[in-house]
């Protein structure tokens, strides 16, 4: 028994810190319903006025973006605001061919009287954080406004955005990410839907009752007075925007998140693509807790609950090692819950915590509706597109534990960026991609063997137990089966 009763600690373990995230997005969907009543009463900038009208620098950091800099810059250029007060630093390390088209684009914007310049560094050090730095240094702005290539603000994003700096406090306004290719595939659904939920129910769910939030790397503007007085950009963490946020506001600097002013992007099409985002995203998550719990924890600065909403928000990434060890445990306990009569009250007890699905139905709802509206018809959709989402993210668990568990125990990697594609609509190919991985790792066999693991606990619903089987996991197994199947078989037939 010494066995079964490791297997049910840790599936025990698991089930309980999935359902305490749980319960703190169901706290976030309460303070995100309260706050959509409030008018905001921020006091802001008028443009109208010429001395009221901030210098503002905006970043461009990039790094073999072929297929997306033209875009990038012409878009850029149309933004709406005084050129005397404008200035543009294309942040470029790259290393391919379009160093000398991106080149050509700048002298040609030059010439219609931008003030735009080409930054280069002889090397990486640091990647994005490193090249944020560099350019520090010789930003004439007051705000700096940051965006990744595949960003693509409307003419009004600076006069919607730097208004807010007004206050003295405000070290950082925040916007919300849009998905200009959202319904490509079943692949960019389930990342909209998933950032759907971070940039409504999390930010406005924090941001509304003054718990951190993060800049999310883009799409955002910083006050650089704050960049400064939190001691800079760092490279040491996967996502150094994560790490400059909470070191901001531990020194009492405030954000600013703006929900309905939405910055499009585009979302990676190819699995691979969003494998290398999804590992730096949720390793850098953790690299982020292993460097802050203890300041936070520490801090006088920070109440209690902000404290605890910090600790669960550095651990967001954490929960796919619990859901993969939930999935991988799930099996076996479905006959050691067949096998052993004494320990049905246990499982009796246990099978409260499907209340975690739920919670998240429900919190995901009120985000889904916000996008695409309430509605029966509506709310038929919501249900395939949960249930999509739920298979699909845990089709992912293996590669985002393995991410997570390199973050926690300090091994470094490269900055692996996201390739981009210049999608807009499903005529668009991104075929031929010179940025693509061409060989899966070995870590997708794992995934294909977990696939037919999963099918086995399909199998074994319908033949434990003497009673013509135990269909209580069935859904669990199924979700686990496709997602898994899912993730295999793109990672090895969708090559460029």
């Amino acid at each position: 028994m010494i066995l079964e009763y490791i297997i049910i600690s840790l599936y025990s373990i698991s089930l309980l810190l999935v359902f305490m995230y749980a319960l703190a997005q169901l706290n976030l969907l309460f303070n995100y319903l309260s706050s959509r009543k409030k008018a905001d009463q921020s006091e802001t900038f008028d443009l109208s006025k010429e001395e009221e009208v901030p210098f503002v620098t905006i970043q461009l950091p990039v790094y073999n973006e072929l297929y997306v800099m033209e875009r990038l810059l012409d878009n850029i250029a149309e933004l709406r605001y005084p050129r005397e007060k404008l200035e543009i630093q294309v942040l470029d390390d790259s290393t391919d061919e379009s160093v000398e088209t991106t080149a050509a684009h700048i002298k040609r914007l030059q010439e219609t009287g931008l003030d735009i310049q080409h930054i280069r560094r002889e090397n990486r050090i640091g990647f994005k954080a490193g090249a944020l730095k560099e350019g520090l240094k010789f930003a004439k702005g007051e705000f700096i406004a940051i965006f990744d290539a595949d960003f693509l603000p409307k003419p009004c994003w600076l006069e919607k955005t730097v208004i807010y700096f007004k206050n003295p406090e405000i070290g950082v306004v925040q916007t919300r990410w849009g998905h200009i290719n959202r319904d490509y595939s079943t692949l960019t659904k389930v990342q909209a839907f998933a950032l759907d939920a971070h940039f409504s129910l999390e930010q406005v769910g924090r941001n509304s009752k003054g718990h951190f939030i993060n800049f999310n790397g883009t799409a955002g503007i910083w006050r650089k007075e704050c960049i400064i007085d939190a001691g800079n950009w760092e490279g040491d963490t996967l996502t150094e925007d994560l790490d400059l946020s909470y070191r901001a506001q531990l020194k009492k600097w405030k954000f600013k998140y703006l929900e309905d002013v939405v910055t499009p992007a585009e979302l990676p099409v190819v699995i691979s693509a969003a494998r290398s985002q999804q590992f730096r995203w949720n390793k850098g998550g953790a690299e982020n807790f292993q460097k802050m719990l203890m300041r936070i924890i520490t801090s006088k600065n920070v109440n209690l609950k902000t404290k605890i909403h910090s600790v669960l928000h550095l651990l967001n990434s954490s929960m796919f090692t619990c859901v993969f060890l939930m999935g991988v445990l799930s099996i076996p306990m479905l006959y050691i819950k067949n096998e052993y009569a004494h320990l049905r009250i246990y499982f009796l007890i246990m099978s409260f915590f499907v209340t975690s699905t739920v919670i998240f139905f429900i919190c995901y709802w009120f985000m889904y509706k916000r996008t695409f509206g309430g509605g029966i018809v509506s709310f038929i959709k919501y249900i395939g597109a949960f249930f999509t989402f739920f298979s699909i993210a845990m089709g992912f668990s293996l590669h985002n534990t393995i991410a997570v568990l390199e973050g926690h125990f300090g091994k470094k990697s490269e900055f692996v960026r996201t390739p981009k594609f210049n999608i807009k609509s499903l005529k668009d190919s991104w075929k031929n991609n010179k940025y693509i991985k061409k060989r899966p790792s070995l870590n997708v066999i794992i995934e294909g063997i977990l696939a037919l693991y999963f099918a086995f606990g399909l199998y074994s619903a319908f033949i434990v137990g003497d009673q013509g089987g135990d269909f209580g996991l069935f859904p669990f197994h199924l979700m686990l089966f496709i997602g898994f199947s899912y993730v295999f078989f793109k990672s090895v037939f969708s090559k460029a």
